[in-house]
């Protein structure tokens, strides 16, 4: 749902009533991943998808039942041999879709107009749904803020006072799913684990907040600020690069001590242009796990120092550009000056996978793929004649929980 929160949020301020069907489960080639939403409001426009097209009509004839009827309802849709004509994933996977109506009379409507509005900013917020339980608790929604959002209590919204947490271990939530009190106790720190690690998955915890109990399956779907990419060099192929980093959902800064070259004029699709010496300037800025960093100053006195710092940062993707004979040497030079082997054998370089690239944009094009190979854990080898599956899983084990990649 999260993933089209900016166009819910301006639904929620125009006072639209509608309805949103999200990807909770999947199993087999799914095209769509947890998380993925349609919206259908009252008018029938409808926004988002949930298959890449395969079940996307019967969903929104979904949505338009739980705008009339006011029910939550989780739906299976797979495959069926019997009859590959009937509504389904011809690709062989299985989805499980939750449909929950956001009328104007539902009392979890305050809490999804919170997280829509945070989410749509650009803040870091989780939002806690049941997928799988007691049909009371179908509907209600728990949001977790970054920051602590409601602070040492969360407010159930429709379901009497809020729930008193304990200072010293509080996650502030706003909303509720009803039930024992120990749930929203629960189910909150789990959402929080999941948005620190800026993922969406699935947490089974008991009906009272225990490990045990009657079973419930809540989906935690997290919305964090898009991923930085900071591309070091400000060349033909860095403009290049800067639109396939927008393309793919990132913020994107181009850094380069230069400032005859480093300009809004030869880079206008970049989010931030900073003058300055690359070591410098990444020794400084804030980076984490989901960053990339694209070397492509193609000079010794910018790479060495640049890259001995950017190989010791807990980030995602170090690729550097260059010959081979330029990575052979750059590499010598990287030994003399302290970078270890196992911070070396992190490197991409020379960076981008092998595409026959030669234009700035096809280098480009080389690089972006690379990046998301890495990202998702694909083998970069053509799909034609290939045994890999289409789909990686695409998700890690957090804790006790199953995240997907956000």
């Amino acid at each position: 749902m999260l993933d089209i929160a900016e166009e819910l949020n301006r639904w929620v301020e125009q006072g639209r009533e509608f309805a949103v069907a999200t990807v909770v489960a999947v199993g087999g080639s799914a095209p769509r991943q947890p998380g993925a939403a349609l919206a259908v409001d009252s008018d029938g426009t409808a926004i988002g998808s949930v298959s890449g097209g395969c079940v996307e009509g019967a969903v929104y004839e979904l949505c338009r039942q739980a705008l009339d009827d006011g029910e939550t309802v989780v739906e299976r849709f797979g495959y069926s041999d019997d009859d590959a004509f009937a509504v389904g994933l011809t690709c062989g996977g299985v989805i499980d879709i939750l449909v929950t109506p956001v009328r104007a009379d539902s009392p979890a409507r305050p809490v999804y107009a919170a997280a829509l509005a945070a989410a749509a900013r650009g803040e870091a917020a989780a939002v806690a749904r049941v997928t799988e339980g007691p049909a009371e608790l179908m509907g209600r929604v728990l949001l977790v803020r970054a920051d602590g959002g409601a602070g040492a209590e969360g407010v159930a919204h429709g379901d009497g006072p809020p729930h008193e947490v304990a200072p010293d271990t509080a996650v502030g939530y706003e909303g509720g799913l009803g039930g024992h009190p120990e749930l929203d106790r629960t189910v909150a720190g789990e959402a929080r684990a999941l948005l620190d690690a800026g993922r969406t998955g699935t947490v089974g915890i008991g009906a009272d907040g225990s490990r045990c109990g009657q079973p419930l399956t809540v989906l935690v779907e997290s919305s964090v600020p898009p991923p930085r990419m900071i591309v070091f060099g400000a060349i033909d192929f860095a403009a290049a690069l800067v639109r396939v980093g927008k393309f793919l959902g990132y913020r994107v800064t181009v850094c380069d001590a230069r400032a005859v070259f480093a300009t809004p004029l030869r880079f206008p699709d970049a989010d931030e242009i900073v003058v300055e010496w690359p070591h410098e300037y990444l020794e400084r800025t804030e980076v984490d796990g989901r960053t990339v960093l694209c070397v492509l100053t193609h000079d010794a006195k910018f790479d060495v120092p640049l890259l001995r710092c950017a190989l010791r940062l807990p980030v995602a993707y170090v690729g550097a550009m260059g010959s081979r004979r330029t990575h052979q040497d750059r590499n010598r030079r990287l030994r003399e000056v302290g970078v270890t082997e196992l911070e070396l054998a992190r490197l991409r370089s020379p960076i981008g996978l092998d595409l026959g690239a030669r234009t700035p944009e096809e280098t480009a094009l080389s690089i972006g793929a690379e990046i998301v190979a890495n990202r998702r854990g694909g083998s970069g080898v053509s799909l034609t004649g290939a045994h890999t599956p289409i789909h990686h899983e695409g998700t890690r084990r957090v804790g006790g929980r199953i995240g997907s990649v956000a």
